[in-house]
């Protein structure tokens, strides 16, 4: 049996596709940009039937409808980091927050570790010609999880990028695809204000050519890049980057040649931005993703020479 005959067996609407979760489960969830919205909606209508569901999950950066408070008997938020769309059910005490590093939360799921997992729900983009899926924007705690997951039920969408790096999945290990092709969640991308522009350009002068930098999103970061046009050979290994970097790499300022740890390599767990990033990303060789139990280990970090955190 060939790879397109694998994957038309599993192809399924999305009820069907989450049928087999049932009362009592631990669920994750995968997170950031790459929430596969279909199949949180579809679990979510099955309230009436299902009861004290566990769902696990990062930052989501999409609505939560399992986190209203007319789903409490039926689902119960577990937020490894706490997002605008589940705050309020944790402060009501209808979902819990489970402080970790993010480096530790891939061991939560493994074997031994606090967090079986008896199901995931992930997004992939499609399969190439020898029956790899991508986990996209969203490698970072997801590939973990999925890893761990009795059950992996997938959705492909057309519109997620083909990242590289230990990104993959093979069909063979998912139990149901549901298909789907809508736009990837998008950033609001807000100006620099003059203020963020004198503290970026103070940060800036302490960046030495051929740094390699730990970027979060916010507007003191994005500042700090908009001051290193000037900068020479910087590199990347950080848990996420956005847009500002994809423009640094046209400068042609951002070329990981003096990395000292994957060495032309831009290293992220995951990624969120534009339309623009997400088209950057997709099967571009510079950019690998990983598990953040390998891109934020310490030892890892500390393998990177002149090695900046800017937050």
């Amino acid at each position: 049996m060939n790879f397109e005959q694998i994957y038309r067996r599993k192809v399924m609407d999305a009820d069907a596709a989450v049928a087999s979760i049932h009362s009592g489960s631990r669920v994750y969830l995968g997170g950031g940009a790459g929430v596969p919205v279909t199949l949180a909606n579809a679990l979510s209508r099955r309230a009436p039937e299902l009861r004290n569901v566990e769902i696990v999950h990062i930052l989501t950066f999409a609505e939560a409808p399992y986190a209203e408070p007319d789903l409490s008997q039926s689902f119960r938020a577990n937020a490894l980091f706490i997002g605008a769309n589940v705050r309020k059910a944790v402060n009501e005490s209808r979902a819990d927050f489970t402080p970790v590093f993010l480096h530790e939360i891939p061991s939560l799921f493994r074997e031994r570790g606090t967090l079986p997992l008896d199901a995931a729900l992930v997004s992939l983009s499609p399969p190439d010609e020898h029956g790899f899926c991508s986990f996209g924007v969203e490698v970072g705690t997801t590939k973990p999880a999925a890893e761990a997951a009795t059950t992996i039920i997938a959705e492909v969408n057309r519109q997620m990028p083909r990242t590289l790096g230990d990104s993959f999945i093979h069909l063979s290990r998912l139990s149901a695809i549901v298909e789907v092709d809508y736009p990837i969640p998008e950033a609001v991308q807000g100006g620099s204000s003059d203020l963020h522009m004198q503290v970026g350009h103070h940060i800036a002068a302490m960046v030495p050519d051929g740094a390699t930098l730990q970027m979060g999103i916010g507007s003191i970061p994005d500042a700090v890049l908009q001051n290193l046009t000037n900068h020479k050979d910087l590199g990347i290994h950080s848990e996420l980057f956005s847009d500002g970097v994809v423009e640094m790499v046209e400068r042609g300022v951002i070329t990981c040649s003096r990395k000292s740890f994957h060495p032309g390599k831009i290293v992220a767990g995951f990624l969120f931005g534009s339309q623009r990033l997400y088209e950057f990303v997709d099967n571009n060789p510079i950019i690998e993703l990983h598990p953040t139990d390998y891109v934020n280990d310490p030892f890892n970090i500390a393998r990177n020479d002149r090695m900046v955190s800017i937050n």
